[in-house]
């Protein structure tokens, strides 16, 4: 229970969206404490039941997310994280061989833990879901609703492929109150839009050099992720999972928009995509290639 498990408790407490919540720690007591402190703030949430819970309670969940690990490069190099991690991965995909429900991984680095996953629990890659780009997505939606001065919820723009340095930015089909991005007045093209992907991009820098670690956000994420699971959705969210095929991509963990509801992410949307954005998601994709097979 670190600061992103904390932080998905307290956002999925907020949604609304459980009506049990277990928590579990190598450290047994911190779990407890964390869900005590929890439990005190029950008469301003939605009913929740609150407890920390054993790795055999876990395997009977409808959804079990995983922010195990070692977190926060400092230089923001998520797959710097690779060797410390995967073992941890290993070791609960191995547990989870029958299990039943949907698992979300935050782990960093995101998108092999994803594959990581689901190779040691042998399940179907639509079950196995990364958080992977909803983040770089919503950081993307935020600053260009800054830019255009509309709300970031009235912005429609996806970051596919790695949720690290080779992500990519599809300001394309990036559009705002059902306008083409690049049709609002003013709007400053290609100069604007690499400004823009820079700062998406070092955004968990920034935030790791001045306080450690990224909790907040990944937590609402993470919780928006588990409502359209168990709620049945059906959105359009920009998840990673092992590709079976999308936009040519095979075997590799990556962030595309998929279809989320009860039975997981089944249903990948292959975005529109220029020239310059199918030639960077390959790029993406190779990296990621490389990252999983030095495992």
């Amino acid at each position: 229970m670190g600061w992103v498990g904390a932080s998905v408790a307290i956002s999925t407490l907020h949604s609304g969206v459980a009506e049990e919540l277990l928590l579990n720690d190598l450290r047994h007591e911190l779990a407890e404490g964390e869900a005590l402190d929890l439990g005190h703030g029950s008469p301003f949430l939605p009913p929740c039941q609150v407890r920390a819970a054993s790795l055999a309670e876990l395997a009977e969940t409808e959804v079990l997310v995983v922010a195990a690990g070692k977190g926060g490069a400092a230089d923001g190099d998520r797959l710097k994280l690779l060797a410390a991690n995967v073992e941890i991965m290993r070791q609960i995909g191995a547990g989870l061989r029958n299990y039943q429900g949907c698992v979300v991984v935050v782990t960093n680095p995101v998108d092999v833990m994803t594959w990581v996953m689901t190779e040691a629990s042998g399940l179907p890659p639509e079950r196995v879901i990364g958080t992977g780009t909803m983040l770089d997505t919503s950081r993307l939606r935020q600053v260009l609703g800054r830019e255009l001065n509309v709300a970031a919820s009235s912005v429609h723009a996806y970051v596919i492929g790695e949720h690290g340095n080779s992500q990519v930015p599809l300001f394309s089909c990036a559009e705002a109150g059902q306008r083409a991005l690049r049709s609002w007045e003013g709007w400053g093209g290609a100069e604007v839009e690499s400004r823009i992907a820079e700062e998406v991009r070092r955004a968990a820098f920034e935030i790791i050099q001045r306080q450690g670690a990224t909790n907040h956000a990944i937590g609402l994420v993470t919780a928006d992720l588990l409502r359209s699971l168990l709620r049945n959705e059906r959105r359009a969210l920009c998840v990673s999972r092992v590709q079976a095929g999308a936009l040519g991509l095979e075997g590799v963990a990556l962030s595309l928009p998929a279809i989320v509801g009860r039975e997981g992410a089944a249903r990948v949307v292959e975005p529109s995509l220029d020239a310059a954005e199918r030639e960077a998601l390959e790029a993406s994709a190779e990296v990621l290639r490389k990252a999983q097979s030095s495992i």
